[in-house]
């Protein structure tokens, strides 16, 4: 590959994953499989293995806290099984493919001849590296949006029951944009036990009531409600 092609596909990488680094060392050492430092060692390269390491607990971290965000009614056991499913290496690989690692990773002649780029354990790692440099480049924050944004097919496949789509703030950006005010949520109902309570809320916007809620938590009911009214402003041609 000729270093201007290599270059194009660099931009190509930073447009996919929607981040160019300020520290491109790191990038370049997220790709340098250890086959490829063991057989240069007068070069005094790193291999990504310590970055795979930090990746690894990285992501668990980002997923932990996206996963939380979209299961608020989740328990601990759940929220593990969601994590499992979803950071494996059945999909790393689909991700590290989607965003043709493979074609960056640097290899020893052995591992070049057996085809290494293509191996699933070799493109997880590189994923996990990646993660890693992107974190140490940039932090937390901006690393598990990024993420959430790779992850979100296979977050979207999770079989729970359970995911809530975020429409308070589908509705609030909406009606800030058209209205230039936030919908208001009223509490209208608390009943039950301590540890069986259902909420119902109203939904105010404009100083009239459009929809109504009901949840086993608050935060639940204001959904409810704000999802009742995203597809009543749908209905009336509103341009959502």
């Amino acid at each position: 590959m000729s270093s201007r092609e290599a270059k194009k596909n660099l931009e190509e990488l930073k447009e996919r994953l929607g981040y160019s680094f300020h520290n491109t060392d790191l990038l370049e050492e997220a790709f340098r499989h250890s086959s490829y430092v063991n057989e240069r060692p007068d070069l005094g390269l790193e291999d990504n293995e310590r970055l795979e390491f930090l990746g690894d607990a990285v992501l668990d971290l980002a997923i932990s806290h996206i996963l939380m965000a979209l299961f608020e009614e989740a328990n601990e056991g759940d929220l593990s099984k969601y994590r499992a499913s979803v950071v494996n290496e059945k999909g790393l690989v689909q991700i590290a493919k989607t965003l043709g690692l493979g074609d960056y990773i640097h290899l020893g002649k052995g591992e070049e001849l057996t085809l290494g780029s293509e191996k699933p354990s070799i493109l997880a790692n590189t994923l996990e590296a990646l993660i890693g440099a992107i974190y140490l480049d940039t932090g937390f924050s901006k690393t598990k949006e990024i993420v959430q944004k790779l992850f979100v097919s296979l977050l979207g496949k999770i079989d729970s029951g359970q995911m809530v789509n975020d429409f308070k703030s589908t509705l609030q950006e909406y009606t800030q944009e058209l209205y230039k005010t936030r919908p208001q949520y009223l509490l209208l109902d608390e009943r039950g036990p301590a540890h069986n309570k259902t909420f119902r809320v109203a939904l105010q916007l404009n100083g009239e009531i459009m929809a109504e809620g009901e949840g086993r938590s608050k935060k639940e009911a204001e959904q409810q409600a704000a999802k009742e009214a995203y597809f009543c402003l749908k209905k009336d041609g509103k341009g959502l």
